[in-house]
């Protein structure tokens, strides 16, 4: 069975340039050929009868031999039209098939380095130095596109490579002190209670990163798309929950709390709205310092409602808050073992996006941050999927 020819974009732009090429030129040709006709008419305006002297002295009637003369003429540019126009048209479409070629080979390179990119070769970019048109347009923007993917890819590797050393660090915790109580044949009961103890805040620590874990995959799967569960509730109930589960820690380093819970209502999930209010007063005390101070706000204007979490603490570059919200770092550095998972921040931004809300970091002058998470309010029309503005 004979191949069939693929009707590329070069072979569709070849054949369009020589319809409208062999259109083109046949109107002019059939013109010309009309025009011919028209004008060839000398003897319109003689008498009837007349006759005209030829070359060879005899005599013809004035209208046969008009007759005779525009059916030569006329047939005579009808047969050269067309082989001009045939040669034009090969021509043409010759030309407009090169043309083509080289318009489209920009496109080549975007097909080959897409068919070259894998996990090695995210590096290669197309690099189109050519004219300023839309297919150097096109070729910046899968550039741009690859160096998101790039981005993404490696954002990805950093966040598993850390997630299995945040999970293999308790992990390894528990084995060791179990390995070594059962290998201490004097061991006693309460050096088993002591082990138990290691393996329980281990255990701890191992399911708290799950936990978290699986909140930031649940807020993620909620973005862009209605929300699993709606209900209305109060930002500011969740707030004060949450900063009465932190008293004894709060009390323990003896910070200042000052707080301005006025209600503020939203539409959404209350578990991964509590989760939200929860990390950011978690994270206000945790990288609070002795004697800090601690500042929670909630309030609405009819549209919008909001909750304002601040906290004094080692100073945080303003450049470096957009990094907060990668998973697993900590204070703007990447660091696994130390206090807490590193995903508060992450889910934070997970729930504000599924809600269509934005969060806002400002760094505070002498240390600590500033983070306001605004959402739609109850009474206002929800909008889900929108991304968080990140400051």
């Amino acid at each position: 069975m004979s191949r069939r020819v693929r009707p590329t974009l070069r072979l569709r732009l070849t054949l369009l340039n020589g319809v409208l090429l062999v259109g083109a030129g046949a109107i002019l040709v059939l013109l010309a050929w009309l025009l011919v006709r028209d004008a060839l008419r000398p003897t319109d305006e003689l008498l009837p009868g007349t006759t005209v002297l030829l070359s060879d002295g005899g005599r013809m009637d004035a209208a046969e031999w008009q007759r005779r003369l525009v059916d030569a003429a006329s047939g005579e540019l009808l047969a050269k039209g067309l082989v001009a126009l045939l040669a034009i048209s090969v021509v043409g479409v010759a030309g407009a098939y090169a043309v083509a070629g080289r318009a489209l080979r920009p496109l080549h390179q975007v097909t080959a380095t897409a068919q070259r990119l894998g996990e090695a070769t995210l590096d290669q970019r197309i690099g189109y130095s050519g004219a300023d048109d839309e297919v150097a347009e096109l070729a910046k923007t899968f550039d741009a596109m690859l160096d998101r993917i790039a981005s993404a890819f490696e954002a990805q590797k950093r966040f598993v490579a850390n997630a299995s050393h945040e999970l293999r660090t308790p992990l390894a915790v528990m084995r060791t002190e179990i390995e070594v109580t059962l290998s201490d044949d004097d061991a006693d009961a309460a050096e088993y209670r002591r082990m138990a103890t290691v393996v329980r805040d281990a255990s701890e620590r191992a399911n708290g990163l799950v936990d978290a874990l699986l909140v930031l995959a649940r807020s993620e799967a909620q973005a862009g798309r209605q929300l699993g569960r709606r209900t209305e509730c109060d930002l500011s109930a969740g707030t004060a929950n949450a900063l009465s589960a932190m008293r004894r820690e709060v009390e323990r380093i003896g910070l200042r709390v000052q707080t301005s819970l006025e209600s503020a209502p939203v539409v959404g999930d209350p578990g991964l709205l509590d989760r939200l209010a929860g990390n950011l007063i978690e994270n206000a005390v945790r990288y609070n310092h002795l004697h800090g101070r601690l500042w929670v706000r909630t309030g609405t204007d009819g549209h919008r409602s909001w909750l304002v979490v601040g906290n004094t603490g080692f100073e945080v570059d303003q450049a470096d808050v957009p990094g907060l919200f990668e998973p697993f770092r900590r204070g703007g550095r990447e660091r696994t073992g130390a206090r807490g998972s590193g995903l508060g921040l992450s889910i934070v931004r997970a729930v504000c996006t599924a809600h269509g809300g934005t969060v806002r970091v400002i760094a505070q002058p002498g240390g600590g941050l500033e983070v306001t998470v605004t959402l739609p309010s109850a009474d206002a029309p929800a909008v889900n999927g929108s991304v968080p503005t990140v400051g």
